[in-house]
């Protein structure tokens, strides 16, 4: 029999998201017909990992959002960051931008409710997250009408590199106290 470690390169590079252990092991049983421990499979990963540790490899294996993933190794960002440039015919407008905000800090979070925070109709926004894949749909509301409650999807963690929500930064650390008018208290 081959080496499963193999398979499971395979399988990471494969995937367009972040592959789960548990994701592995169900390909790995199904196609070699017997069971395979967390064990052995996160001893593959880490041989994996040490592998592309190499520093003549560009790309390195990345725990991420509860499963791994091959990214490109950080030296390389400046020029990936221009082909992505190049690339992207439309980046999120700011009312999406603000839209994504509201919906990671307050999740889950109906469309009403974002609409009463930013002022003004978010179908748009919506819209266009869902088509994005950067929010997706965590089921309905018990208040009236049962409206439909949005969250973050696994590809919002994967885009910014984050294993959970409590890794999104607080709010204090993003307000700027330059333009407050008075002193400041201690």
């Amino acid at each position: 029999m081959e080496s499963p470690e193999l398979y499971i390169e395979a399988l990471v590079f494969a995937s367009e998201q972040s592959i789960r252990v548990e994701e592995i092991m169900y390909c790995l049983q199904a196609s070699f017909e017997r069971d395979f421990s967390i064990d052995e499979v996160t001893e593959s990963l880490a041989n994996i990992k040490n592998k592309y540790a190499n520093e003549n490899l560009a790309i390195e294996l990345v725990y991420l959002n509860n499963g791994y993933q091959f990214l490109t190794k950080k030296n390389y960002h400046p020029v990936i960051s221009l082909l992505q440039l190049q690339r992207s015919k439309k980046k999120l407008s700011q009312a999406a931008l603000e839209t994504l905000a509201i919906i990671a800090y307050k999740q889950p979070v109906t469309k009403t409710d974002v609409e009463q925070i930013r002022g003004v109709n978010c179908d748009y926004s919506i819209q266009k997250l869902l088509e994005k894949e950067l929010i997706a749909i965590n089921g309905k509301s018990e208040a009236l009408g049962k409206p439909i409650l949005y969250g973050t999807s696994p590809l919002f963690m994967d885009y910014f590199g984050i294993n959970t929500i409590e890794e999104l930064p607080h709010i204090k650390e993003l307000t700027d106290n330059s333009t407050s008018i008075g002193e400041q208290q201690e």
